[in-house]
């Protein structure tokens, strides 16, 4: 155990800016974002968009995702698309398990479309996550459209997440991807946290993590709200380094003076 650990008494750090699905705060967007993935993914909906600027906690979002779907939802998360066509299609099969004997475009499909159709035939449903979307290029979206074609008449046969910043949404805008937009059902945009939903986030995370005799005054969540925009990672930010300062001046309190010294060191 850490000196820092020992001070605050606390099991994990309670601001790591690492996604952690044991974090995950439910606030009101979030909560919204999390149903309305589950809703379309258990209806087999096909194409879901969500999308929220960078530090909104798009990828945490995710990973709750993955822990909250039941066992006969089978699962493929690419985290980084930087690939190309067919290295994206081999990341998304080897992530289902599925190992193409052939590595050729034609192959993978169809070892995927027949994955797909032994899973629905057998009661399961499979999901493939893209996080950071945005970086996925125009012709690969247009890829992601051909797999969100594989359907039975009781519905689709995979259900796709695609997850990125709000260029994303501008990206399928385009004429030339209207096609993909206009497939995606349920669409959904990650809303920086309120004034009182950041006092919660913070509570809920120094209580989490087991941190003991922690206190904040009123003014030092204005500070922080204030400071961070609501953007959660920023909240971490902000909010570790004033412990951190707390530890070095032997306070439990953060006061306005703590937090103001933590801004000022992040800036």
């Amino acid at each position: 155990m850490t000196a820092l650990q020992e001070f605050y008494g606390f099991r994990t750090q309670p601001f790591n800016i690492t996604t952690d699905a044991d974090f995950f705060f439910e606030g009101r967007s979030h909560k919204e974002a999390l149903a309305l993935m589950m809703y379309g993914i258990e209806e087999r909906k096909g194409l879901i968009l969500i999308t929220g600027e960078v530090g909104t906690g798009k990828t945490t979002l995710c990973k709750t995702l993955l822990e909250r779907l039941p066992k006969s939802v089978r699962t493929s998360l690419v985290l980084s698309p930087y690939f190309n066509d067919l290295q994206l299609l081999q990341a998304i099969v080897e992530d289902f398990g599925i190992e193409p004997e052939k590595k050729t475009h034609l192959d993978i499909v169809k070892k995927l479309d027949a994955f797909l159709i032994h899973l629905s035939l057998n009661q399961g449903n499979a999901v493939l996550i893209i996080d950071e979307a945005q970086n996925l290029r125009g012709y690969q979206l247009e890829q992601i459209r051909l797999l969100s074609n594989l359907e039975t008449k009781h519905g689709k046969l995979l259900q796709i997440v695609l997850v990125g910043q709000p260029e994303l949404k501008a990206s399928l805008h385009r004429f030339d991807l209207r096609q993909i937009y206009q497939r995606i059902v349920i669409k959904c945009e990650l809303q920086p946290l309120e004034f009182n939903e950041v006092k919660a986030y913070i509570d809920f995370r120094l209580q989490h993590s087991g941190v003991t005799g922690v206190s904040i005054p009123a003014e030092g969540y204005r500070m922080i709200h204030e400071f961070s925009k609501g953007i959660p990672r920023l909240v971490n930010l902000l909010c570790d380094r004033a412990l951190l300062l707390g530890f070095v001046r032997k306070e439990k309190t953060l006061s306005s003076e703590i937090i103001f010294a933590a801004m000022e060191e992040i800036r």
